[in-house]
């Protein structure tokens, strides 16, 4: 039940939004993954980050997704975010065993979906006595794609300050090969997240057209003043450039905390129409430094889910959360979308 699957000879542009018409108006994208990965017992302590699972523990990456699904996610995205050839280069991988450790990251996601499936089949109800949420519906899996700074796990995704030596051209050839294997493999659309500057996106959207990508992506920026992207460039400027790009059917933002979401909403409705993505962390901050995050410093689910009718009332129609979000946190956003939902139906009734 793909974009593709879903809405059959509709054109790109038009994809998402059908999607959105199918699960009632407004999506609910998954939460974070490594945090859940390491309460379930992985250890991450490696340059790979999340990507480490693929070679270590398949299983743990589709319970996670089966997880996220359960709490009501219409969108899984893949563990692919820090998993680059170059990377597995790095690690003594061959270019081959690279390419096939990123199509695994996707055929793993569509398992879940396919044992979650398979779940609501045998259940009667939508919701079991534990809470999990069996219900048939599109389910879109989304191939992530992280940016030039995650693959060097310096930090400089947060920053978007990769030097003068990085160039448009080094940007393309970084990622070129990546994407075109992530789009042959099987995903609904390719997610690229957490974009720092401008000249990423550009990279991006250069290597959607010349490439004839034949799946449709979404651009998801990151923030940390409610402006600009973390490099300083303009956030109106990133969002013109995903608005132009064909292949792009949602802009929106990640990885940012809550409280700047409204001001960055607005800031991509002047110059967007598309349909707007939005998935913050929990607000707590990262010190690249020691490579953790820092205790004490975000806000609760119900804080959190406080912000979402906001969001949905500002015009963003896809919502999820990034780091140090859980499947209670999803849960919590799926029953306030449900209840929009339900609220905006019963005002059409006569």
């Amino acid at each position: 039940m793909g974009l593709g699957s879903a809405s059959g000879t509709i054109e790109t542009s038009s994809l998402m939004k059908e999607f959105l018409r199918q699960v009632g108006g407004a999506a609910v994208v998954d939460g974070g993954l490594a945090t859940e990965l390491e309460r379930h017992g992985a250890d991450l302590n490696d340059p790979l980050w999340s990507a480490k699972c693929l070679l270590t523990s398949p299983h743990l990456i589709r319970q996670v997704h089966l997880d996220y699904l359960e709490a009501g996610a219409d969108i899984i995205i893949t563990a692919s975010y820090q998993a680059t050839i170059q990377g597995f280069l790095s690690k003594g991988f061959s270019r081959e065993e690279g390419e096939t450790l990123l199509r695994r990251s996707v055929e793993i996601a569509c398992e879940a979906r396919d044992n979650y499936y398979q779940r609501c089949a045998e259940c009667s109800s939508r919701e079991t006595g534990d809470g999990r949420i069996l219900k048939q519906r599109p389910i879109l899996v989304a191939a992530s794609v992280g940016s030039y700074g995650a693959y060097l796990a310096d930090g400089s995704e947060y920053s978007g300050d990769y030097g003068d030596s990085i160039t448009l051209e080094t940007l393309k050839d970084f990622h070129q090969r990546r994407v075109q294997v992530l789009a042959e493999s099987g995903a609904d659309l390719i997610a690229f997240e957490t974009i720092p500057n401008k000249l990423e996106a550009q990279a991006y959207a250069e290597i959607l057209e010349e490439e004839e990508i034949k799946i449709p992506a979404w651009f998801s920026f990151n923030s940390k003043d409610g402006v600009n992207v973390v490099s300083g460039d303009s956030i109106l400027n990133c969002a013109s450039i995903a608005e132009s790009c064909k292949k792009v059917v949602a802009v929106g933002i990640n990885c940012t905390p809550p409280r700047f979401i409204r001001g960055l909403i607005l800031s991509i409705k002047k110059v967007s129409t598309k349909p707007i993505i939005i998935y913050p962390n929990s607000g707590e901050s990262y010190d690249p430094e020691q490579k953790e995050w820092v205790q004490n410093t975000g806000v609760s689910d119900e804080d959190f889910v406080s912000y979402v009718d906001r969001w949905c009332e500002l015009g963003a129609s896809l919502v999820g959360g990034c780091c140090r979000t859980t499947p209670n946190t999803i849960k919590a956003i799926y029953r306030t979308l449900s209840n929009r939902s339900a609220a905006a139906a019963a005002a059409l009734l006569p």
